[in-house]
């Protein structure tokens, strides 16, 4: 039914449709289950409709089937991970109630499904905020399942169970890999928390794991019951694999337990125990970790070794004493029967049954049922139970009644006819009859005892006068046998193709021998196999062979005709020998995956053959002729998953120059066969040194291709040898290290020869190498071209950043080159090394102290690190320090403040804002950062302009800066800044109307005015002012020109200037202000700016007042007093004008 899947909603309605609990319905569910599996596709459906009809029913098959179902889908199907996580999100409220189920089996089912669902939906919640009901009910269901470990009353199936969950909530409650890239999905942990997650503490939870953790620990010293420990020993394997940095913490367990908890346990118990702890052990040592901890894990193994066979010990002896009270007490049995019975009648059946109770209860037993162990022991036991002159004189008894018995069942033996008188005998010496050891005494002894006369008489050396004198006639009728000069007569000439068939049906007749003795070698033990031993004869047949024959009797013949016919009789010789190999060779190529072993048997003799033939100078090698043959037939078969190939070439005596470019080909192949080059490569540099050094320099040039998967994959092989692996590790880094220098500026040919000539080589730079010794790769140019891709350069230094990762030192190469290198070339590595920084942190101690200590020339990549930590969050203080630090002791450019300029506080801020605003150019570029700046130093005031609010998650609001205190320290420090720069950021703040609203320029201006300098660019703002907002008109009019006349501005020529283009822009409201003035610097504004004339002179009309002043204003804007009326209309002026 598997094959055919079936309709699920069908089936399941004819289960339901049977008797419940029915043996029938148990077939019907167990045949849809079948189904299920394997074709899973229904499975999410059939759970989400049933699971809800379980929870709060009785015990039931249904209940079951459907509880067994939901586990498997979760658990062990092949279904999608979204799909399970879907299922286990609607399943979750269902098992949480079952979890109080009274049936055992039921709560093991649910706590087996929840091992599962916990990671599932832990993963599912890091991202989901939404979901706190979810995570509620999963912390409910992990207090439930904690409470069946440390219950003493739970079901053993239960508590089993809730230790194996237990061990699954340490690996998500321990933190992973931090790097996001490296992260599995199929792993989640803490570290898939957010910093910031609503609902779920990355903190809290690592410190339950962490005490959990201590809580299987003293459980492993403490508990009895050795199921436990086992289950705990047997999840320990995923635990140390993946979270490496809780190795230590295993290791130092495991060496340090002892079985002293155990005692009074049964032995094979305590030994169950013991070999679980040995074998994680032993597990550990073969890992990645195994160098690390190598002595440790040894001696503890040694120590554990002695403890085992103490225990072993004492138990054996402990059996055998128990074997031995039984024996005695089987003796004294009998004895103390007899006394113990008076009565006549039981006194004769003793009697009667004295000799035949024991032998026949004996006949009758079937000691087949009795363990293999206990019949050893009582075999010993009764064995120590005699000493050893009894035990012998028992054996010596046995063997003489068993001979006589054997003696008198076989033919009387034929009688040896006396001697002739004639004839001479030589006796044998009399053989002395010597005890026999039992313990020594083989197999043979006992059937040569059937046939005692004949041994004897042999042994005795008599034989009949007859036999001597046939034995005289034969000897002298014997002819010589000696093979001195024995030649065997030559073979039948057979044509080629008989030469040709005859050798294919041996060789197939050998193979299919050979395939028949597969079950016998299975069974054999010592020495070579069957297969091999047939294999080894096919390919000698083949490539052992006599060499070309040549005609020694025609030496005086020509010599061009004699070499003529050699020549075509070694070709003829090396065609039938080449048309035997490929018959060999189309043979395994036919089925090369199960005649891997064939092939390998015949390279081997192919290499070995031409190493001993190699002193001829007329053989032709045939070794890397063929193995090219075998390579490139099975090549075009190769797919990414197949490692025949690669054990076919680890197996090989040498690997060509050919072989070895062909793995470079397939590591490059755009196909899935990418996989067996790289795995092939990555054996031949761990387990063949003499080909490490070629296999290493392929992966490293690939480290370098210009195609990223290629590189990539590269990268990653290699990175497994850093930092531990030697001699892998050491060439690794010199290999990236050169790389990078190949980025560095070289000195052109004129600088060589002067540097040479006044200097020798001392000149060249520290960590700077002659351009003739930089390795090269087939993937670089011998020189990178300027201006550099970025591209390029990520194909020179990505395997450097990525080993950075686990080799901080190389920090200090990157830093160090850096400087060294072009401007296109730093900008490239600014870029890529985004991804490397990103993975450190801005708490990386090593990164910090590279800040710290920044070499000279690396300033803009220490700048570059610094913006990637501040891109995306606020820095560390540790960073913050160490740039104080840096800014305190040198003259770093102003762009240095600008990512940790809104973690100063105030005074900070108002010192190192003027080198910020005085990076601005006219640019983009510098007028975006410094609005980013602003935007974080100051506080965006409330409508009612009272509080202020943060724009900015900070700890004090005092350290911000208000909108008024920025504009004003702008116009304070304008010649710090410069008056374009100075300029260009007042105009940035008129940008943020969100901040800088009319109310916060009014107070501005009434803070700068009253000061008693004023900035230049002090009036260039309050017409900036009055154009953006007009409800600054009045108070500019009314307040501000006023006190500036007051303060006789004309006094100030840039002032004066704009204190006239001002009263222009808000004409007429400045009219009064003007009038004001003196009648000289009144003449200067109307002669500079000449359109106000006519508007005060109405203005002057309108507001009549003293006769004279009004004579006067009308004088200096052009006009006299002619009429009457118009003299009392400028009176009446002014004296409005004077009284305002």
């Amino acid at each position: 039914m598997a094959g055919n899947p079936v309709d699920p909603l069908q089936a399941l309605s004819t289960a339901l449709a049977v008797t419940a609990d029915s043996k029938e319905q148990a077939e019907l569910l167990a045949a849809l289950r079948e189904s299920l599996e394997a074709h899973p596709s229904p499975i999410p459906i059939l759970c989400t409709t049933l699971i809800k009809t379980v929870s709060g029913a009785g015990d039931s098959l249904l209940k079951r089937w459907v509880l067994d179902l939901l586990h498997f889908a979760i658990c062990r199907s092949s279904l999608t991970l979204e799909v399970r996580t879907s299922l286990a999100s609607q399943s979750i409220d269902t098992l949480a109630a079952l979890l109080h189920d009274p049936n055992p089996y039921t709560v093991k089912v649910v706590v087996q499904t929840l091992t599962t669902v916990f990671p599932l939906l832990f993963r599912q919640l890091c991202t989901n905020r939404n979901l706190r009901s979810q995570w509620d009910t999963l912390v409910q269901c992990k207090a439930r399942i904690l409470e069946f470990v440390w219950s003493p009353h739970a079901n053993s199936g239960v508590k089993l169970s809730a230790v194996k969950f237990m061990q699954r909530l340490i690996i998500v409650e321990t933190r992973g890999v931090s790097d996001p890239r490296l992260q599995n999905k199929n792993d989640p942990n803490i570290s898939f928390v957010p910093a910031d997650h609503p609902f779920i503490s990355a903190q809290t939870l690592e410190a339950e794991g962490s005490k959990l953790l201590e809580n299987v620990i003293t459980t492993l010293y403490n508990s009895k019951n050795s199921d436990i420990l086992s289950a705990i020993l047997n999840s320990w394997s995923s635990l140390v694999k993946l979270r490496p940095s809780l190795v230590p913490l295993v290791v130092s367990a495991l060496t340090t337990w002892t079985p002293a908890a155990l005692s009074g346990l049964p032995a094979s118990s305590v030994k169950s125990v013991e070999k679980g702890v040995r074998i994680l052990l032993v597990h550990i040592s073969r890992g990645p970790h195994g160098t690390t901890f190598a002595q440790q894990i040894n001696e503890a193994l040694a120590l554990q070794g002695a403890r085992m066979d103490r225990a072993s010990a004492d138990e054996k002896a402990r059996r055998i004493a128990t074997a031995t009270a039984a024996a005695e007490a089987a003796k004294k049995r009998p004895l103390s029967a007899s006394n113990e019975a008076p009565d006549a009648k039981r006194q004769k059946l003793e009697q009667d049954s004295t000799d035949g109770t024991s032998a026949a209860f004996l006949a009758g037993f079937d000691f087949t049922s009795l363990p293999v162990a206990l019949i050893t022991e009582l075999v010993v036991a009764n064995l120590l139970a005699f000493t050893e002159p009894a035990l012998v004189a028992l054996v010596e008894a046995y063997r003489e009644n068993r001979g006589a018995s054997t003696a008198s069942l076989g033919h009387a033996p034929t009688p040896v006819p006396e001697p002739a008188p004639t004839a001479q005998v030589v006796t044998a010496p009399p053989v002395k009859q010597e005890p026999i050891d039992p313990l020594k005494m083989d197999i043979d002894e006992e059937e040569m005892e059937y046939e005692p006369d004949k041994l004897n008489m042999e042994l005795s050396g008599h034989e009949s006068a007859a036999d001597a004198v046939t034995a005289d006639i034969l000897e002298s009728a014997e002819p010589n046998l000696q093979l001195i000069d024995f030649k065997l007569p030559p073979p039948k000439e057979l044509s080629d193709d008989a030469r040709a068939l005859l050798m294919k049906n041996s060789v197939f007749r050998i193979w299919e021998e050979a395939q028949d003795t597969t079950s016998v070698e299975q069974v054999a033990s010592g020495g070579p196999s069957p297969t091999e031993m047939w294999m080894l004869l096919i390919v000698r047949m083949v490539t052992r062979v006599a060499t070309p024959p040549v005609d020694e009797e025609n030496t005086d013949k020509d010599a061009m005709e004699e070499q003529t016919e050699d020549d075509a009789l070694e070709l003829d010789f090396y065609a039938r020998q080449d048309k035997l190999r490929q018959t060999l060779c189309d043979y395994i190529m036919s089925d090369f995956p199960a005649r891997i072993r064939l092939a390998t048997t015949w390279m081997n003799e192919e290499w070995y053959n031409d190493r001993i033939r190699r002193v001829d100078p007329n053989w032709r090698p045939n070794y890397e002729t063929w193995l090219n043959q075998i390579v490139a037939s099975y090549q075009t078969l190769l797919d990414g998953k197949d490692k025949t190939f690669s054990r076919f070439l680890l197996d090989l005596p040498s690997v060509p120059a050919d072989v070895l470019g062909l793995l470079r080909e397939l590591c490059i192949d755009a196909e899935n066969r990418m996989p067996v080059g790289f795995m092939t490569l990555r054996e031949f540099v761990i387990q063949r040194p003499s080909l490490r050094a070629e296999a290493l320099n392929i992966l490293l040039e690939l480290t370098t291709h210009p195609e990223k998967v290629t590189r990539g994959a590269a990268i990653i092989t290699v990175k497994r040898w850093i930092p531990d692996v030697q001699p892998m590790d050491a060439m690794v880094r010199e290999f990236a290290v050169q790389m990078l220098r190949r980025l560095q500026k070289r000195p052109t040919e004129e600088q060589k020869r002067v540097d040479v000539q006044m200097n020798g080589d001392e000149n060249m730079e520290d960590g700077q190498l002659p351009a003739e010794d930089l390795v090269q790769t087939a993937y670089l140019p011998d020189h990178i071209e300027l201006p550099a891709q970025k591209a390029h350069v990520l194909q020179h230094v990505e395997l450097l950043f990525a080993l950075s990762v686990k080799v901080p030192e190389f920090l200090d190469e990157i830093f160090n080159s850096y400087g060294q290198m072009e401007t296109s070339v730093q900008k490239a590595i600014q870029e890529l090394i985004t991804n490397l920084i990103e993975a450190l942190g801005s708490n990386h101690g090593k990164l910090l102290t590279i800040m710290r200590n920044c070499p000279s020339g690396a300033e803009s990549l220490a700048l570059r690190v610094l913006t990637i930590f501040t891109e995306r969050g606020r820095p560390s203080s540790q960073l913050v320090a160490v740039v104080k630090g840096l800014i305190s002791e040198r003259d770093l450019d102003a762009r240095f403040l600008i990512p940790i300029i809104a973690e100063m506080d105030k005074p900070d801020i108002m010192r190192h804002l003027p080198r910020i605003v005085s990076i601005l150019d006219g640019q983009t570029e510098p007028k975006n950062l410094v609005r980013s700046v602003f935007s974080s130093i100051v506080t965006t005031p409330s409508q009612a302009f009272g509080s202020v609010t943060s724009n900015l998650p900070r700890v004090r609001q005092s350290e911000l800066l208000t909108p008024v205190e920025l504009m004003v320290m702008l116009h304070e420090s304008e010649k710090e800044i410069g008056l374009k720069s100075a300029i260009e950021a007042i105009g940035i703040c008129f940008s943020m109307t969100d901040v800088f609203r009319s109310e916060i320029l009014g107070s501005v201006m009434q803070q700068i005015v009253d000061e008693p300098v004023l900035p230049v660019l002090f009036l260039r703002t309050v017409i900036q002012a009055v154009t953006t907002y007009k409800s600054l008109v009045g108070f500019v009019s009314q307040t501000l020109l006023p006190r500036l006349v007051t303060k006789k501005v004309w006094t100030n020529p840039p002032l004066w200037e704009g204190f006239i283009r001002c009263a222009k822009v808000i004409a007429p409201a400045s009219f009064g202000v003007l009038l004001q003035l003196p009648k000289e610097q009144l003449r200067e504004v109307v002669d500079k700016q000449p359109g106000l004339k006519s508007g005060l002179r109405d203005y002057v009309t309108k507001k009549a007042g003293n006769k004279a002043r009004v004579a006067g204003f009308l004088e200096i804007f052009g006009e006299e007093a002619s009429a009457p009326q118009t003299e009392m209309v400028v009176e009446t002026s002014a004296v409005e004008v004077s009284s305002a």
